[in-house]
């Protein structure tokens, strides 16, 4: 992976440049930024970057032995540990060594780009949530206590480290302040608030921003050479989500299905019918977390575009057609008196959707909050 092939974050693209040529390379960096906005991609062209043999000011060559090893994943000086759990084909002891095969799968085939969920359904790990656990730690510091094969550098990239189970998370707090000489620790988030206190105090933050309308279309077509105007149709849905509208124009779903939902139910709420409520949460129920988890995240996403409207600011509005008409007809129920109480809710039910709380009790209560709070009438001045 090339600087040049990651579409936008130029001026991460400059701050990473100008460490290497700076010899300022920090240890361990923290890649923090919302899904779809290049984190991974970064990571891996910076790691190419660093043990290019022939680098020019602006990017890797591309063609040294170093650079084919990176592009191909199999590089012995770079390492990944990423969540795992026990599935059928490894169902003792998970590590994240013994899904390999399907990282570079999954890393070469999107090009450095999806979720936390497609990585999930690609390793068949069903309902299950996974964590970066004890044995990696370890495989951790077994790995970094060699020296590199061939590089200058060896890299660790710890993908999702908010997965990091808290009671593994001290073993490599040692080797995470004081690694071993030319070494490189890239750690990747998208919830930085999940990450222990003592991770975040041993990194430097490099923050990355969800990508521009434009730089959206260009990196949309750069990656499934789709047409400019089918690249647009799928901009607003996506908000600068370059996986997201991958996944939008492969299969028309994602923020449709979330949307669709969320309208159905919020109009059962409205109308009090819990008999289809019922109905709906063996529905939810069946979804799986990370699905559970975006449909919240999609109604906090609703919220706030009510709110906007609400004031007049539709430019923050990233809706269009049925969805536009959607947040147009809901924005008189959602005002200050109670946008509040239910963006609360909402956020309450994904946290404790993210700690296995249980979906059929959490989706009815919910359900009857907001039949509460949508009856509230705003307060007149």
């Amino acid at each position: 992976m090339k600087f040049s092939d990651i579409i936008g974050q130029e001026s991460i693209k400059d701050r990473l440049r100008r460490s290497v040529k700076d010899n300022r390379v920090s240890h361990a960096q923290l890649f923090f930024g919302p899904e779809g906005s290049g984190k991974l991609a970064m990571a891996l062209a910076y790691a190419q970057y660093i043990n290019c043999t022939n680098r020019t000011g602006e990017d890797s060559c591309g063609v040294c032995s170093s650079c084919i090893k990176y592009e191909k994943i199999i590089h012995p000086d770079l390492h990944f540990i990423y969540p795992i759990a026990k599935t059928k084909e490894v169902p003792e002891k998970p590590q994240s060594k013994l899904f390999i095969s399907q990282w570079r799968s999954i890393l070469t085939s999107r090009k450095a780009v999806f979720g936390l969920l497609d990585w999930y359904q690609h390793i068949n790990l069903e309902n299950k949530q996974g964590i970066i656990n004890a044995e990696d730690c370890n495989e951790i510091i077994r790995t970094l206590s060699y020296k590199s094969y061939e590089s200058e550098y060896k890299v660790m990239i710890i993908w999702m480290v908010e997965k990091l189970f808290h009671s593994a998370a001290p073993k490599i707090l040692k080797i995470l302040e004081e690694p071993p000489d030319k070494t490189l620790f890239i750690l990747i988030s998208e919830q930085s608030d999940q990450i222990l206190s003592t991770i975040l105090s041993r990194t430097q933050l490099v923050k990355f921003h969800k990508r521009s309308d434009q730089e959206l279309v260009q990196a949309l077509i750069a990656h499934s050479d789709c047409s400019v105007e089918a690249a647009n149709q799928v901009r607003y849905l996506a908000d600068g989500n370059l996986n997201v509208a991958m996944k939008i124009l492969e299969t028309g779903e994602t923020e449709q299905a979330n949307f669709e939902m969320f309208r159905t139910w919020m109009r059962f709420c409205f109308k009090t019918n819990i008999r289809e409520i019922s109905g709906l949460t063996s529905e939810f129920s069946s979804m799986g977390r990370e699905k559970q988890k975006s449909l919240m995240s999609y109604a906090l996403k609703v919220i706030r575009y009510c709110m906007h409207n609400r004031i007049g600011d539709q430019s923050q509005i990233r809706a269009d057609g049925d969805e536009l008409k959607f947040v147009n007809d809901f924005t008189p129920f959602i005002h200050p008196d109670n946008a509040g109480q239910l963006y609360d809710e909402f956020n309450k039910a994904l946290y404790h959707i993210e700690r296995n709380g249980n979906a059929t009790i959490l989706f009815m209560d919910l359900s009857l909050q907001s039949m509460k709070w949508l009856k509230i009438k705003p307060k007149t001045t």
